[in-house]
């Protein structure tokens, strides 16, 4: 954690106990999920009165903020049997439980939003039709894929060849013959990677 454990104990004493399981809770989130920022965790008792007596419960709240990067994490509410919450640890359990459950779904979320970025397609001139300007390239994904003389980069399309290998870029339906390349950049051949 990037910033010191902040804990608040409202209308009760400091409990060491209760401190040193918040700690050991707070340890195992920063334990599971590199770059949590911060922590806040409020523990709040509630006098209520017993149901036609005047015996008085204690009720706790146990409210947490956690802070990682994008976003701040909450659990505001009692979770879980609200009668259970006349214990303090169950409280205490019941709303680290409930936190690390949303913990584990914005982690699964950033996981699916890193995208892997794909090699750049490469292939090689399959043909070439110099005087008319234009040629098609076998892309290493198995696509036939026409380009113009206007889209080669660098030496420009008169250094081209049959098996010339090339990296580019393509376009699918801009042309009703099929894919085209909008860029087209020769390599070297030992640059060409296939694609499974």
């Amino acid at each position: 954690m990037q910033s010191p454990l902040e804990l608040s104990f409202n209308n009760m004493d400091a409990s060491d106990a209760a401190k040193a399981m918040v700690e050991a809770r707070a340890a195992r989130l920063d334990e599971r999920f590199d770059g949590i920022t911060s922590c806040h965790v409020w523990i709040d008792a509630e006098q209520r009165s017993a149901t036609g007596g005047t015996a008085r419960n204690v009720t706790y709240d146990v409210r947490i903020e956690l802070r990682v990067p994008g976003t701040e994490l909450a659990v505001n509410s009692k979770p879980g049997d609200v009668r259970a919450h006349t214990d303090l640890r169950i409280a205490i359990r019941d709303s680290f439980d409930a936190l690390e459950r949303q913990l584990a779904g914005y982690a699964e979320k950033l996981r699916r939003e890193v995208k892997a970025h794909d090699a750049p397609l490469q292939g090689k001139v399959l043909r070439l039709f110099a005087a008319q300007g234009y040629g098609f390239v076998a892309t290493t994904d198995g696509r036939e894929v026409y380009f113009h003389r206007n889209s080669v980069t660098e030496d420009g399309f008169g250094s081209l060849d049959v098996g010339t290998p090339v990296q580019l870029t393509v376009i699918d339906g801009e042309s009703p013959d099929g894919p085209q390349a909008t860029t087209v950049r020769p390599i070297r051949p030992r640059q060409l990677e296939r694609q499974p």
